[in-house]
């Protein structure tokens, strides 16, 4: 549709901005369109507010818009704006004050997330503690206690993390009157009036959105699938330290497949790994993954698989990812450890936990070297670009770390009892 079809019929033509004030100065709040006659092609809202004309650049792509907004109709666009002036004018200084006695800390939704966001070792068993009181002045004894807390750290512990999450907001458009849940203020305009968490559902003002604490606690609801979803989202809606898939697919791989030969290397049929996906997606952890339902193990390990391919954020995310590739390039061993281990304290707490279990799945399949063919560096080659994504735009710069990804999931699985 041309732009002045569009804009009939409040376009005026190509007239000046006194013209245009001229023609509004008699009513507060009319509007009207112009062509630009210094930029011919481009088109000004003009409106009258407070006994002045203002001028926007107003565009159109389907819909009408001046700033992030888009409307259906420039009168609703216009009633947007009016409100919108009006509150920032007569409301300026109570908006700036809006967030600083939130009401949010005194309503309920309060972060539970007091612990330190990184907790990588569990505590000693106390047995452990016992057993080396005696005897922690020497070397030996020492030697034996890190032993022990590399053990206890393996060990599974039952209570559940209280893993941070930032809240997923989106600009929302909300149906009749609403109030932030953050400042208790009303949400005005008639669209996109404030911004929703896609997880958990919280509705605030865009400016509260700043204030708002690292607390979600995504709501199965909000949280409709299981792959492709970011992975502290999905463990805090499902409440469990891990995803669901990789716990389910490694307890179903090292029940039945340890000794399968080319085990991860082997593709399963790509159809059957889809199943497994839309299985998890639509039943979560109920998901039928067992022998009586896909005979083909590589057919599970596929599916463990595409689950990290599929992770919007990687395992490994993209702000520790330069950290992870420069350890790989140090030639020195414990040079290389000690970067390694910094690395891994980039992780979110989640990331890092899941990365943990796999790992230790990782090194157990090795064991298995001589039945399945499966060491640390074919397993590095198979996991290193499914668990590292190069934030880097450059396919060349992209490609040249292929080489590092793949040494850092080898270093990964076979320091594993030390790293982690």
């Amino acid at each position: 549709m041309p732009y002045p079809l569009c804009y009939h019929p409040w376009f005026h033509g190509m007239i000046s901005r006194e013209a245009a004030d001229q023609l509004l100065s008699l009513a507060e709040g009319s509007y009207l369109i112009r062509e630009s006659q210094r930029q011919p092609g481009t088109y000004t809202l003009a409106l009258r507010f407070g006994s002045q004309t203002r001028n926007f650049r107003l565009y159109y792509d389907g819909k009408h818009f001046v700033g992030e907004k888009r409307f259906e109709s420039i009168h609703d666009l216009v009633t947007d704006g009016l409100i919108t002036l009006y509150i920032e004018t007569k409301a300026a200084e109570y908006i700036a004050k809006m967030t600083i006695n939130p009401i949010y800390e005194h309503i309920g939704y309060t972060t539970l997330n007091r612990e330190p966001a990184y907790q990588k070792h569990m505590p000693v068993p106390k047995e452990a503690l016992d057993e080396n009181d005696s005897t922690g002045q020497d070397g030996v004894s020492e030697k034996r206690l890190t032993s022990l807390v590399r053990r206890a750290t393996l060990k599974e512990n039952e209570q559940i993390p209280k893993y941070e999450k930032v809240h997923n907001f989106k600009v929302h458009t909300f149906r009749g009157p609403h109030w932030c849940e953050y400042c208790a203020n009303f949400m005005w305009g008639l669209i996109a009036q404030g911004v929703k968490c896609a997880d958990c559902g919280l509705n605030v003002h865009k400016q509260c959105s700043k204030m708002v604490p690292n607390d979600c606690k995504p709501d199965l609801k909000h949280v409709k699938k299981v792959y492709s979803c970011d992975l502290t989202t999905l463990v805090k809606a499902h409440i469990t330290k891990r995803p669901m898939v990789v716990d389910m697919c490694i307890r179903e791989i090292e029940s039945r497949g340890l000794n399968s030969e080319g085990l991860y290397r082997v593709s399963g049929f790509s159809d059957l790994i889809e199943d497994v996906k839309m299985a998890f997606d639509r039943d979560g952890e109920k998901a039928d993954i067992s022998v009586n339902m896909y005979e083909d193990i590589n057919i599970i390990t596929g599916a463990l698989k595409l689950y990290f391919r599929d992770l919007p954020i990687p395992l490994i995310t993209y702000d520790a990812y330069p950290k992870f590739i420069e350890s790989a390039k140090i030639m020195d061993p414990d040079e290389q450890l000690e970067t390694l281990h910094e690395a891994l304290k980039l992780l979110p707490p989640a990331h890092c936990e899941t990365l943990r279990y796999l790992m230790a799945h990782l090194k157990r399949v090795t064991l298995h070297e001589k039945e399945n063919l499966m060491n640390a560096e074919n397993l590095g080659i198979v996991f290193g670009p499914t668990l590292m994504r190069s934030p880097e735009q450059d396919a060349m710069a992209a490609l040249n770390d292929i080489r590092y990804q793949r040494l850092v999931v080898e270093l990964l699985i076979k320091n594993e009892d030390i790293l982690f």
